[in-house]
């Protein structure tokens, strides 16, 4: 009987670990599994039970940002028209490469090579349907594609964190003034 409540409390603990690990991991520059578990209120028996590894906690969180990202695309291209769903979109971005940047100087070169391809595919998807939707209402350029952006959007992740507030957003308002008509 007991059964359900620790699979609840389990998941309960695991969704804590990540959004504390998302946050240690947008805001500083080192990531402490020790501080993790302690900020989540978890032993670190606990965060090692749900994530036996750094680079499996890192991996998960780096995930769930790609998978919000790409959901995000169809749900604010149904409430807003293209261009300002692409700008709220581009919005997302800035925190989706602040925890991207985090994850990739925290881990190997063999897990990042497997977080790119889980990233590139569905963020390329996504930034078609985004940039489709504001071809076919003319704002935005015909000329543009999915890649063009992914490339400029790698910058992101070579700013400093003392830079990153002043910089971000503006980096992203100009990707999306050069791809509108």
């Amino acid at each position: 009987m007991n059964t359900p409540s620790r699979r609840a409390d389990a998941t309960e603990n695991r969704a804590r670990i990540l959004r504390i690990a998302r946050e240690v991991i947008a805001n500083a520059d080192d990531v402490r599994l020790n501080e993790i578990a302690k900020q989540a209120g978890v032993g670190q028996g606990t965060l090692y039970r749900h994530f036996p590894t750094r680079e499996a906690l890192l991996s998960e969180v780096y995930r769930q940002d790609v998978d919000d990202l790409v959901a995000a695309a169809p749900e604010l291209l149904a409430g807003h028209p293209p261009v300002a769903a692409l700008a709220r979109w581009l919005d997302r971005v800035a925190e989706y490469a602040k925890v991207k940047r985090g994850v990739f100087a925290a881990v190997e070169a063999g897990v990042w090579r497997d977080l790119s391809a889980h990233s590139l595919g569905p963020i390329g998807d996504a930034l078609t349907m985004l940039l489709d939707a504001g071809k076919a209402d003319g704002t935005v350029r015909a000329d543009v594609d999915a890649r063009d952006i992914i490339l400029l959007l790698g910058y992101l992740t070579r700013l400093e964190q003392a830079e990153w507030d002043t910089r971000a957003r503006r980096v992203l308002h100009l990707i999306l003034n050069g791809v509108l008509v």
